[in-house]
């Protein structure tokens, strides 16, 4: 039964229907619309489809007045309210019920088979749903029965969190001598030692002294441009300071016999 909170929804609106008296079944075989009068509907008005909560409820209206004529309560589908005809897919059989209890038994058809076929399809989807929510109520009941997973901490148990205690790899980095920041020298190379005492300056040309020689350039077998000067008594060039007129002119020789002196 509908509890009385349940608000009342329309499934379906059919605006003619035909109302037949139908004989009584003496057999379990199905119903058959070729046994009906056909041609002479009982009553013809507007079918309307309600639902509250989970039991449908298929009215009979009148089409002027919506004076209520029968309905049928179906809380099942296919089921023993709603049953349909071996011979025709436009007519159905219904129990329809009274305020007292009382039931019978009668038949209803449509003039187009698109009725018919929403007709069909609005219960189905009533019952649909009825069947998921049935579903779903049964989950949270054996969700509150079952034991249930006790996540909280005994009386003394504590757990221990490692936050940020990672080993963490240093990156070696290169030592430089006497706290300057020097770059360490490239993988491979050599250094190339300091330079001797004797050959720090290529360009110091040390006197030479003693003994006079007429070499102008004296080359060193450490440095070859180091420039050797000779001694200032000895040098066959002169002084290039003095003037061009204090050089004596050179001596004609005297022994000569072949020259005449004028």
């Amino acid at each position: 039964m509908a509890a009385e909170g349940d608000y009342e929804s329309i499934l379906c609106v059919k605006p003619d229907v035909n109302v037949y008296r139908i004989p009584p079944r003496a057999s379990n075989r199905a119903y058959r619309a070729a046994d009906w009068k056909l041609d002479a509907p009982d009553w013809s008005g507007r079918m309307r489809i309600t639902a509250k909560g989970k039991v449908a409820y298929i009215k009979l209206e009148d089409k002027v007045s919506g004076e209520l004529f029968a309905q049928a309560p179906v809380k099942e589908y296919p089921g023993v309210a709603v049953e349909t005809v071996s011979d025709s897919s436009r007519y159905f059989v219904l129990r329809i019920q009274d305020d007292n209890g009382r039931s019978a038994f009668i038949g209803v058809g449509f003039g187009d088979r698109g009725d018919a076929f929403d007709f069909n399809v609005a219960l189905q989807d009533h019952f649909k749903w009825v069947k998921q929510e049935n579903e779903i109520s049964k989950s949270a009941q054996l969700g509150d029965s079952g034991p249930k997973l006790d996540l909280g901490f005994k009386e003394g148990q504590t757990i221990t969190l490692n936050i940020g205690q990672g080993k963490k790899r240093d990156k070696p980095r290169p030592h430089s001598s006497g706290g300057f920041g020097l770059l360490p020298p490239p993988p491979g190379g050599k250094i190339a030692p300091p330079p001797s005492s004797a050959s720090s300056n290529h360009n110091v040309a040390p006197q030479s002294g003693g003994t006079a020689t007429g070499c102008l350039l004296e080359l060193d077998s450490s440095n070859s441009n180091t420039v050797v000067q000779s001694n200032p008594s000895s040098d066959l060039w002169g002084d290039f300071s003095a003037p061009a007129s204090s050089v004596p002119p050179p001596s004609r020789p005297q022994n000569s016999a072949n020259w005449i002196q004028f």
